[in-house]
């Protein structure tokens, strides 16, 4: 990659040379030693007290950029490359709630060593199997993945002198904003109470109305039809819609999955057919991947995983392998969930796989957690993967050395979600206590563990099968097939694209047709897996921009060839400003999660 030897400051006499060695240890010295940790602090944090977190990319892009300010605008590669890392070992972090389940249930822990090990496994094939899947998710179809979109503007924004002038205010007040909201949401009775999340409303934002709409709509649907859930048993006399609304939205994203897959198979065929006697250009060289060495990362892992479950850890080798063919399923679907809304439903992932696992003889809670553990984490690194795949491709980042830190970041963060589970549980013994049995423990209020919470659910579940589950996945697969089906028959038509182009209200009747008559199941699906608050803002950020847009006279202009020193088209102020919300809420999360940390400690 060429360098850039016009940097912003002085600063670059005093830092090793771009590719040099010196270059790629210190990248590697403080993703891992420092910008990890603290997002491993972070994510775990989150986990425990919230049950979800924010990734660790849009946090270790803001802290890297100060590391690569003064490359100037070259920076932002290796800004990339310590997010890449650190977001590694964040994700893995965040992995210290399987622990926790394992004291819900009452579970003999297994060794630190054997427990580390077993998650860095997972870790290396769940990052080949997302890889793999980058030439679809990110290069085909290009989905937008808010947060990696967000490190992106980020990245070009704090290691460029220009774009930092023409951008600092936006995102600079965007990222406060976020910070006041997410500790205010954390610490104040008042405004949890109204479910608020910053990084949700600047994910719509990024998103935008037609994905974010579809959420609420769904939310509202699955609020009217509770009672009706109620009276039919699929739902207790308290349970919220989401508690089967997962279940009916994993169905709706597969059914649509099946449609596009199908399609990108069928094409694919086509093309290799019309073009197998073409000479092939080769791909860029930021972008070359050997694909040959990355299947066979994947069955080498795959191969060592499948060995230390069955060996090490003592798990039947069946449900082992049944794990393992289903992280190439969810990676695809997950991966487009994220891409689409921001959301990886990975909690949804382990709920199926022990339903689907309980068909093929699964009795036991410990062996349903450990496998099911492989779809958790292997969705979780997967698809953290292909976002920051998304942040490379806009960067223009090679991919091979954006793997490499990955997979570092993977080891450290193995042993970071080990010694955090042990820390937090030790320094909060209320974590501890299975709140799914005990709801009304006292102390229990602070730690809501809903992740932890849906794994232990589902787990004791296995004694009391419900045969609706299934039910519920099938009709949600029905209708996003469905749905898919229509909307890929509608917009294919010649006479409708004429319409929207060139009719008066065309425009606005493509609109109400993705966000209200015929969303998108990848989109609508984000209102099954939350509560209708959180739904509520997703919208709410959609709909700012929206506005923003609408508003804006010169929207049109906006959108051609940036000239010098001016903000690139993709940097829009909606963009920027819900990227900041989003890096406000990491750092508020970080923030509490540290001050709590060392109270308890001290």
């Amino acid at each position: 990659m060429p360098t850039n030897t016009n940097t912003p400051s002085g600063l670059k006499r005093f830092l090793p040379p771009i590719d040099s060695p010196g270059y790629y240890i210190l990248l590697a010295a403080v993703a891992i030693f420092i910008l990890g940790p603290l997002g491993g602090i972070s994510a775990a944090y989150m986990n425990f007290s919230l049950g979800f977190f924010v990734g660790g990319q849009v946090l270790a892009g803001i802290l890297g950029s100060a590391v690569t300010y003064g490359y100037g605008p070259e920076g932002k590669h290796g800004a990339n490359y310590m997010q890449s890392m650190a977001a590694s070992v964040a994700m893995m972090s965040g992995m210290a709630v399987l622990i926790q389940a394992m004291e819900w249930l009452g579970l003999p822990e297994p060794p630190a060593w054997q427990l580390v090990l077993y998650f860095t496994c997972i870790g290396m094939f769940g990052v080949g199997v997302g890889m793999l899947y980058t030439p679809i998710l990110v290069d085909r179809m290009q989905l937008v993945y808010p947060s990696g979109f967000a490190v992106a503007n980020i990245l070009r924004a704090l290691t460029d002198k220009k774009l930092l002038k023409q951008s600092i205010g936006k995102l600079g007040g965007g990222t406060l904003g976020g910070f006041v909201g997410g500790v205010a949401a954390m610490k104040l009775s008042a405004v949890e109470a109204l479910g608020i999340s910053t990084s949700t409303i600047g994910a719509g934002m990024v998103v935008g109305a037609r994905i974010a709409v579809p959420a609420l709509l769904v939310g509202l649907i699955g609020y009217s039809l509770t009672p009706w859930l109620r009276t039919i048993g699929w739902l207790g006399p308290n349970d919220p819609f989401r508690k089967i609304g997962f279940i009916l939205a994993l169905g709706t994203i597969l059914g649509a999955a099946i449609v596009d897959l199908s399609l990108i198979g069928y094409e694919a065929v086509r093309r290799f057919r019309e073009k197998k006697h073409e000479i092939v250009p080769p791909a860029e060289d930021w972008k070359r991947v050997n694909t040959f060495r990355l299947v066979l990362w994947v069955v080498t892992w795959g191969v060592a995983l499948a060995f230390v479950a069955s060996s090490i850890l003592q798990q039947p080798l069946l449900f082992v392998t049944t794990a393992i063919a289903l992280v190439f399923i969810f990676l695809i679907v997950n991966g487009i969930a994220t891409g689409i809304s921001d959301n990886n439903p990975i909690s949804s992932a382990f709920v199926v796989a022990v339903f689907l696992m309980t068909f093929i003889g699964l009795k036991d809670p410990g062996v349903g957690l450990m496998c099911a553990s492989i779809l958790v984490i292997s969705s979780g690194i997967g698809v953290d993967m292909q976002q920051d795949r998304s942040t490379g491709w806009r960067l223009g980042t090679n991919r091979v050395i954006q793997f490499r830190y990955q997979v570092i970041g993977v080891v450290m963060g193995s042993i970071l979600a080990v010694v955090l589970a042990k820390v937090f549980m030790n320094a909060y013994p209320v974590l501890k206590v299975d709140s799914f049995s005990n709801p009304n423990v006292p102390g229990a209020q602070q730690w809501q563990s809903a992740m932890t919470y849906k794994f232990v659910g589902a787990l004791k579940g296995l004694t009391d099968p419900k045969p609706y589950i299934m039910k519920a996945l099938a009709i949600g697969i029905g209708i996003g097939f469905l749905t898919e089906v229509l909307r890929k028959w509608i917009k294919g038509r010649a006479a409708y694209r004429e319409f929207v182009r060139s009719a008066k209200f065309g425009s606005t009747a493509d609109f109400l047709l993705d966000a209200i008559v015929l969303p998108s199941p990848y989109a609508s699906s984000f209102g099954g897996f939350v509560n209708l608050l959180t739904s509520c803002w997703f919208a709410l950020g959609g709909v700012i921009t929206s506005v923003m847009e609408s508003l804006s006279k010169r929207s049109a202009a906006s959108q051609a060839q940036p000239a010098e020193g001016e903000v690139p088209a993709d940097m829009s102020t909606a963009s920027l400003v819900g990227g900041g919300l989003i890096a406000g809420d990491s750092l508020a999360a970080l923030a509490v999660g540290i001050y709590g940390l060392l109270r308890a400690m001290l």
